[in-house]
């Protein structure tokens, strides 16, 4: 009997060993390990999440898509152990301008970073890039490589209410364009796009 108790007692020590383990595991899955925010897998997870939650809601989903200017230059002059450095507080601002359950700051890849901003309209997701700029000016990260002579990021804002008719690519699509309008404008700055008009706004 003592040893059955015992039993009993280690198999459950086992299995809850077995949960923490594999909640780190998928823990260790979806953070991005130099950034220590979201990676791309938990960011397409969590897109088509929000898709369909705020298709059902028929609300806004807003996307921003941004990217450090004149990344390669900066690696290329400070090394990449300073690029990483810059990566890694770059991220944390974004992770600090957002502060909703359903938020989302993650890493897309390379120099460029992603924010979820669900049941958000434009103005709302404006907002949220101005935090980032400010965020990004108080860093102060010299950069002489660059015409700014610090680190500044491009910003490319959408937002569209999804249906059925459309996918969440569409959104990734529309604020890829806006991101690079705004890099053609001179960089450090924002461009939106309205998905369902389908058309540039500034």
């Amino acid at each position: 009997m003592i040893q059955q108790f015992h039993l009993q007692q280690q198999q459950t020590l086992i299995y809850k060993q077995l949960e923490a383990a594999n909640r780190q595991l998928k823990y260790l899955a979806s953070i991005d390990g130099l950034t220590q925010i979201a990676n791309r897998r938990q960011f397409d997870e969590q897109l088509e999440h929000e898709w369909r939650r705020m298709m059902r809601q028929q609300t806004p989903l807003s996307l921003i898509l941004c990217d450090i200017d004149f990344f390669k230059p900066y690696n290329d002059t400070y090394g990449h152990q300073a690029g990483d450095v810059c990566l890694q507080q770059v991220a944390a601002a974004l992770n600090r301008s957002i502060n909703r359950a359903g938020d989302l700051a993650a890493r897309y890849g390379g120099e460029e970073f992603v924010v979820i901003l669900p049941d958000t309209e434009l103005e709302g997701a404006v907002h949220i890039v101005k935090k980032i700029q400010a965020r990004i000016q108080a860093l102060a990260i010299v950069h002489k490589s660059s015409p700014h002579h610090c680190i500044t990021l491009s910003f490319g804002i959408t937002t569209v209410i999804p249906t059925q008719e459309s996918l969440p690519e569409t959104l990734i699509t529309a604020a890829d364009a806006a991101l690079y309008q705004a890099k053609d404008q001179g960089r450090n700055t924002f461009c939106t796009k309205i998905n369902t008009i389908n058309e540039f706004t500034r």
